[in-house]
């Protein structure tokens, strides 16, 4: 018997936010142990080494922000701080924090915590900074010139300029303020350390297998409903759910499309779905050959039949990208064509390239499903088999996931599938992360670099002028999408099952999963 929902769905196309929860019936239970199942482990727990959803995940239970996003929304509330004010010209944003509040580990949050913080990530003369550990400072934080403690509970920060989505990137998970006194202690072990504010202290980290966070019973903002979340490492969808089917665990990331309605069908389970803030994509390095050749780049997007990948590879739980920015973010394109299917024109263009004959590449995945690739490696294949019809060959490599991503960052591909999911819902999050040249070595995965379009980023973020950003962020995914750095692929739909006795769970558009709120109905 298909099991009927009422639900709670808000959607909101232009800021990009989205949000659904199940109704509830009862009151809030204290209590209980959850149990959250990941395809693959988290890879550093200080919120500003890491990239990765599997390790944000943990962060945002564990760690605050001075701002956090309003639930299911990319909204802006008061966290660590409780007000603030920012200056006409747009360069000074003052802070007044949450007095009381203090870090897992006994210390005292306070500005000077915070300027500690944003200077150990920033400032390479700080005596905890680490070169090229913080692969989100830059594009986060990177226009801060100044950040100073005014007095114990009142922090300033000067920007260099302008900069429009700076309240967003605060809400973000790699901003999160750590505790001082911890990243001492621990040096370049804190990745392995985590000390927040949050809703939920850490416990222990066995790598591959699981995490455990206990309630912070003293949280600003009321105690957790749960006494325990576990996130733990279950690599293979179809085992993940069939865990959850027998109730051994309660969320679970990763849904095969092909299962969509056994979830839907099983009395016990619900399914949570929301417009996805995501992409996914293939890096085409353009700096190595072929792909330093704009038609070769043409050409292999037409080669590709995303929409038929949507369809069947996805379960038609996708659609197909047109280009960098999701639909349903503010600023987006929908006038722009994108690269339909068309492998007549990719065999032209390659012809006009100089590869007539086509050629032969390494095509790196991974195996581990992601919120915009749940079918992981078997996406590579459906891309190699539709490559190899107008002549190219890919040699399909597969690495273990921490490698794939620092090889990622240091540009040690030729080509490669990657994907990102909104942090704050600001178009700047998608095309200043991608294609700003500043970014290679680090988000810039394509190693693209266009004078013009770095120009144009720089204007929109020192805008504050809604319309005449969104004008600025079309000119742009013109300007991509004609040099096409990425193979577009795919915007998935967001999907999270869980047992139908874990009350009040949210989805937010970052994809984030927040457990401060949830109860079990024991």
């Amino acid at each position: 018997m298909r099991r009927f929902l009422t639900v709670l769905l808000v959607v909101t196309l232009v800021l990009g936010t989205a949000g659904l929860v199940l109704a509830q019936d009862g009151d809030p239970e204290y209590g209980g142990t959850l149990i959250y199942a990941q395809g693959a482990d988290a890879d550093a727990l200080d919120p500003h080494m890491t990239t990765l959803g599997n390790s944000a995940d943990v962060i945002v239970n564990v760690f605050d922000g001075l701002v956090r996003f309003k639930p299911g929304t990319t909204e802006i509330e008061p966290a660590l701080a409780t007000d603030w004010e920012v200056s006409d010209d747009g360069l000074e944003y003052v802070f007044h924090l949450r007095k009381g509040v203090k870090f897992h580990d006994g210390t005292p949050f306070n500005a000077e915590a915070v300027v500690f913080d944003i200077e150990r990530q920033l400032n390479s003369d700080h005596p905890y900074y680490l070169e090229g550990a913080y692969p989100y400072a830059g594009f986060s934080l990177g226009m801060i010139e100044k950040v100073e403690a005014v007095d114990e509970y009142t922090v300033k920060f000067t920007l260099e300029n302008p900069y429009a989505p700076f309240l967003k990137n605060l809400a973000m998970f790699a901003t999160m303020i750590a505790s001082p006194e911890a990243v001492k202690k621990y040096g370049e072990d804190i990745f392995k350390h985590p000390v927040g504010t949050g809703p939920f202290k850490f416990v222990e980290w066995v790598r591959d297998d699981h995490i455990t966070l206990e309630a912070n019973e003293d949280y600003w903002d009321g105690r957790p409903y749960l006494d325990e979340l576990i996130f733990t490492v279950i690599p293979n969808n179809q085992t993940r759910l069939l865990e959850l089917e027998e109730g051994n665990i309660h969320v679970m990331e990763g849904l095969n499309p092909t299962d969509v309605e056994r979830v839907i069908e099983n009395d016990n389970l619900d399914l949570l779905e929301a417009p996805g803030l995501n992409i996914g994509y293939i890096a085409l390095h353009n700096e190595k050959k072929p792909f330093d050749n704009k038609m070769v780049r043409k050409a292999m997007n037409y080669a590709i039949n995303k929409e038929e990948i949507c369809k069947y590879l996805m379960g038609g739980q996708a659609t197909p990208a047109k280009g960098p920015l999701p639909p349903t973010i503010w600023a987006y394109d929908d006038s722009l064509e994108g690269y339909p299917y068309n492998p007549e024109k990719a065999k032209t263009l390659l012809k006009g390239a100089g590869y007539g004959d086509g050629f032969e590449f390494t095509l790196r995945t991974y195996s581990a499903p992601r919120a915009y690739n749940p079918v992981g490696s078997r996406l590579a294949t459906a891309v190699q088999q539709y490559l190899s019809e107008v002549g190219i060959k890919a040699n399909i490599e597969q690495l273990e996931w921490g490698t794939y991503i620092e090889e990622g960052k240091a540009g040690k591909h030729t080509a490669a599938f990657f994907g990102w999911i909104a942090d704050n819902g600001d178009p700047d999050n998608f095309l200043n992360v991608f294609f700003n040249s500043a970014n290679q070595g680090s988000t810039n995965r394509a190693f693209y670099s266009n004078p013009k379009v770095d120009k144009l980023l720089k204007q929109a973020q020192q805008i504050t002028d809604e319309d005449k950003r969104e004008r600025i962020y079309k000119e742009v995914q013109g300007i991509i999408v004609d040099d096409a750095p990425f193979v577009f692929l795919n915007h998935m739909k967001m999907q999270i099952p869980i047992r139908s006795n874990v009350k009040n769970y949210v989805l937010y558009p970052t994809n984030n999963k927040y457990f401060h709120k949830v109860w079990l109905d024991q």
